[in-house]
């Protein structure tokens, strides 16, 4: 495996440790990248495939109109979540797959379908997320060098899509789809900065604008509680770079980051007349840092087996929802912004190879 490839295989899993979900849930924002150069005649087909499975513990998450009330006043809007993620990439003679499923258990104060009031003790809701995405690189696809240009590594078609289900009383059931094009550049010490602009597709569901709980259909209520957003488009960022200047003897240290914006997909909760406008929504993992413990106490030959990492994270206008409209009666309570629509803080994680 070439090292390009290694660090490329070993970003994107790693930034599948904490994909973005729950409610309308946006799409993840996987690192892409990749040359794939075609293997020798006698090579398998699949000339990289990486496994693994990590444990991230984000102690600040929020889920938007999801909060307990304080004594005092106020609003306590933080949801402690553990993810559990399985992640899979590969690279074949034209360019690569990544997949990844995760188990999200959040604490009481997002509590599961049928608790009164969050933070009473109720179980926490439990998520299942899962996202793909698969490159086709030009060089490859047409047997040329023409689009590695100075710092341009490659330029590949992209499409894949994200689903995620939820036991708590708004009961989402996302679906989307996306399609673009991945332009990918070097960094110095072999790292990549990775740029794509998709269109987005979204299909969701919201319990709580079904008919079965009364009112008019396609009026006030719709009767599956489906919301078929708009296409829309949306721009992906990603990059990774080991910290190669650092003395060898400490050369354990990567730091890495994504950015996703999401363009508004229509009203929120459409063809209904009590729909509020999305917004563009900015997911966003500025800086990650990851120390590779393997390396460190094993030897380079377990290099990326076993990997610590701490990162910052903000994500504004949380699946398009307007964080700045008072109106929107998710993200406002009685006219006071209840902080459940925006979310930042540090997270920290450690991943296993298998």
């Amino acid at each position: 495996m070439s090292y390009r490839l290694k660090t490329i295989a070993a970003a994107a899993l790693a930034f599948a440790a904490l994909a973005p979900m729950s409610f309308a849930g946006a799409a993840d924002l996987a690192p892409m990248p990749v040359k794939a150069k075609k293997p020798p005649p006698d090579s398998p087909f699949f000339f990289v495939i990486d496994d693994r499975v990590t444990y991230s513990w984000q102690p600040n998450g929020t889920d938007p109109g999801v909060f307990t009330p304080k004594a005092g006043g106020g609003f306590d809007s933080k949801t402690a979540k553990s993810y559990y993620s399985f992640t899979h990439f590969d690279a074949w003679a034209y360019g690569t797959n990544f997949f990844t499923i995760s188990m999200i258990k959040s604490d009481h104060n997002d509590p599961a379908a049928g608790c009164a009031f969050p933070g009473t003790g109720c179980a926490g809701a439990t998520e299942f997320y899962g996202l793909f995405r698969s490159t086709f690189g030009w060089n490859e696809l047409f047997n040329t060098k023409a689009f590695s240009i100075g710092p341009l590594h490659n330029i590949s078609f992209e499409i894949g899509a994200d689903g995620e289900a939820e036991n708590n009383a708004l009961a989402p059931a996302k679906r989307d789809f996306v399609a673009g094009l991945q332009f990918a550049f070097d960094l110095p010490y072999k790292g990549f900065f990775n740029v794509v602009p998709l269109a987005y597709k979204e299909i969701n569901h919201n319990a709580f604008t079904e008919c079965a709980l009364g009112g008019i259909v396609n009026v006030t209520c719709t009767l599956d509680g489906n919301t078929n957003f708009n296409t829309t488009w949306a721009v992906e960022t990603n990059y990774y770079m080991d910290l190669g200047f650092l003395p060898e003897s400490i050369q354990y240290f990567a730091i890495s980051g994504r950015a996703g914006w999401y363009g508004p997909k229509g009203n929120s909760n459409a063809p209904l007349n009590n729909a509020t406008p999305s917004a563009v929504e900015l997911n966003s993992e500025p800086i990650r840092l990851t120390f590779d413990a393997s390396k460190a106490f094993w030897g380079p030959k377990y290099a990326q087996f076993v990997t610590t990492w701490v990162a910052y994270r903000y994500w504004h206008n949380k699946f398009g929802l307007d964080d700045t409209n008072p109106a929107n009666g998710v993200c406002y309570t009685n006219g006071v912004n209840n902080r459940t629509c925006s979310e930042q803080g540090v997270y920290t994680g450690i991943t296993v190879k298998f």
